[in-house]
């Protein structure tokens, strides 16, 4: 890999965006070696949480503007193509069996406060400044602002975007685009934790859950709670259902079944 580094703690992966640089601008190479290692990731048993961060000061300063300029002056489907790669990826993020948790250690802007706001869990540093500033330049946040709606609601999604400014992390944090906001020095201690907290959990229920939020909001009430229903008869014949049980009964820590 030449843009992201990965290391394996316990039982979860920190993936690095590695292009300080370029203050881990995204470019292709890097959208494809991330989209491959979550690939990867998503059947690996060993793995129960991916932590997602950035090498030096910036945890991702957006889309590579020497790269966008390239495109500009290559065809349409050429540039489709390199929107679709930037839509499949937050998707891929979004929709991940394991829970993710992003590691906001600097400036997150515009397709890089993309990645971190579709992850489960949204950790940032005091110092760290997101925000959308495609308007700034005459672009448009347009595959950002699908996921930004559900994070935030329209109202504020419309000010953010609209205004393109950047946001200090605690009015971030009030937006509702980051879950919590950490001192710099403990980022990556508290981010262990929340992966630890995580892996505590049964890997089906979380799986399901994340498939079971993503879907909700999509459905009307009627067609929600039918869903709804389906999934938790389903979800009390499973192993880890069983076990879980029986653990809380015995007083005992439970033992769950490997993922997939």
């Amino acid at each position: 890999m030449n843009t992201i580094r990965i290391e394996l703690e316990e039982h979860w992966a920190w993936i690095t965006l590695n292009r300080p640089d370029k203050r881990n601008a995204l470019n292709g190479e890097l959208m494809d070696e991330l989209d491959q290692v979550l690939a990867e990731f998503e059947t690996k048993a060993e793995v129960r949480v991916v932590i997602l961060t950035g090498e030096g000061n910036a945890f991702c300063s957006g889309l590579d503007l020497e790269a966008l300029q390239q495109l500009s002056r290559k065809s349409y489907g050429e540039s489709l193509q390199d929107s679709q790669r930037y839509a499949n990826l937050l998707k891929r993020i979004y929709l991940h069996p394991k829970p993710s948790i992003a590691a906001v250690n600097g400036p997150a802007i515009a397709g890089g406060c993309g990645l971190a706001s579709v992850c489960d869990i949204t950790l940032a540093a005091t110092t760290a400044k997101i925000g959308y500033t495609e308007a700034k330049i005459g672009f448009v946040p347009a595959i950002v602002s699908y996921f930004l709606i559900r994070s935030v609601g329209e109202k504020h999604a419309r000010e953010i975007l609209l205004t393109a400014r950047l946001l200090q992390a605690t009015e971030a944090q009030r937006l509702g685009l980051i879950s919590e906001v950490i001192d710099p020095s403990q980022l990556r201690s508290r981010a262990q934790e929340v992966a630890r907290e995580l892996c505590e959990n049964s890997p089906h229920s979380l799986e399901t859950t994340k498939s079971l939020l993503a879907r909700m909001s999509a459905l009307d009430l009627d067609s929600a709670l039918n869903y709804a229903c389906k999934i938790n008869a389903e979800s009390r014949f499973t192993p880890d259902c069983a076990e879980g049980v029986t653990a809380f009964l015995e007083k005992r820590p439970p033992q769950w079944s490997k993922f997939r």
